[in-house]
């Protein structure tokens, strides 16, 4: 069995100094815990906030960049940068696990199709168009008033050069209306990576019933979010009583902007012990969620995108990536098959990877 997270935003913790040879306390990934939950390969997100310009944004995606490929050179024995299926299962049967990469966040590339090209050409894989505000490329979920209300004109033409390049398109963060021109725009399946069911958890950054069986009908995979919140609808009522939120945002952002100092990183470290401490939704909610997407859309359509490193607090249960084994376990349980796990373990995302990469072949010859 081959086993992908399909969204976790590493590069932003080694840019925090984090070291990942080493079994970090308060770290979700690290090379001992992904090898003992027994996972194979993940995309490491270059996550780009919306606060910055396009111009910042790029050097901020180039400075994550560095920080992996700096993680990889000290680590040969352990990962190995992927750009392909075929690079994954090769480094596999080497022992090692593989890092693919991502963008999160298209605003890097402005209006400006030869940065696209250029964030191909350095190893990015798939692209989440926009994150937590509006860009050049389409609305965002999180925006209270839209500015293209879908994609735009430019827009239109990313997804067309992505699908041309065989760079996937992700349609996690982006607006109802946005999935929707994406799915009308794209002739090759796309993914969610790291998104949930809003029936089970109403939340703008879930998927509606209807946009999961479009997505499906598509060929396209819904990989589910570990994040408390997009779990269960519970949660809010239980950060909101706890009052940690807006006092922890504060605590991050001293960290984020020194993570040298000690002081401030225990005090995150404080935070996301009260953050732990919490009433949890369980992890066997994530395989509600598999159940629901099942229900709707078939075993084929859905996956793992846990965001962690990108989230402050997780389900009960699922502290780390080495807790991966208890989501197949549960499967198990409710009775699915070998078969079914392994699409979900991984093959269901890995199938569209590569479908992406053979439309993209008829266009250059060759799969690049």
């Amino acid at each position: 069995m081959f086993v992908l997270d399909s969204h976790c935003d590493t590069p932003s913790q080694l840019l925090r100094l984090r070291n990942p040879a080493l079994d970090n306390s308060h770290s979700h990934v690290d090379f001992p815990k992904l090898e003992r939950g027994e996972v194979d390969a993940a995309f490491w997100a270059l996550y780009v906030p919306a606060s910055l310009s396009a111009d910042a944004g790029m050097g901020y995606a180039y400075e994550l960049l560095r920080c992996v490929h700096d993680a990889l050179e000290k680590n040969k024995d352990k990962a190995s940068l992927a750009l392909s299926p075929a690079d994954a299962y090769a480094n596999k049967e080497k022992g090692l696990f593989s890092v693919f990469l991502a963008l999160e966040n298209g605003a890097p590339i402005g209006k400006s199709l030869d940065k696209l090209h250029d964030f191909y050409d350095a190893g990015i894989r798939y692209m989440t168009l926009c994150h937590s505000s509006d860009n050049q490329i389409c609305d965002s979920c999180a925006s209270d008033v839209k500015t293209w209300h879908g994609l735009s004109p430019f827009g239109k033409e990313v997804v067309a050069e992505m699908n041309r390049m065989g760079m996937i398109v992700d349609v996690s963060h982006i607006s109802d209306d946005s999935f929707y021109d994406v799915l009308e725009c794209s002739p090759v399946p796309v993914v969610a990576s790291h998104s949930c069911c809003r029936s089970l958890a109403a939340h703008p950054r879930n998927l509606t019933d209807g946009m999961i069986r479009a997505l499906a009908e598509c060929g396209g995979v819904v990989q589910i979010n570990f994040f408390p919140l997009f779990l269960d609808s519970g949660f809010a009522d239980v950060m909101k009583i706890s009052g940690i939120e807006e006092r922890g945002e504060a605590v991050e952002r001293r960290f984020i902007d020194c993570p040298s100092d000690d002081g401030a990183r225990k005090e995150w470290y404080a935070v996301l012990d009260e953050l732990e401490a919490l009433e949890r939704p369980s992890y066997r909610r994530i395989v509600d969620h598999i159940d629901h997407v099942v229900a709707l859309a078939g075993i084929d359509h859905v996956g793992l995108g846990s965001d962690f490193d990108g989230i402050a607090v997780t389900p009960r249960g699922m502290e780390d990536v080495s807790c991966f084994p208890r989501i197949f376990e549960e499967m198990r349980r409710r009775g699915y098959s070998e078969d079914d796990i392994r699409k979900v373990a991984g093959a269901n995302f890995m199938r569209v990877f590569s479908d992406v990469r053979t439309f993209s072949s008829r266009f250059s010859g060759e799969v690049r």
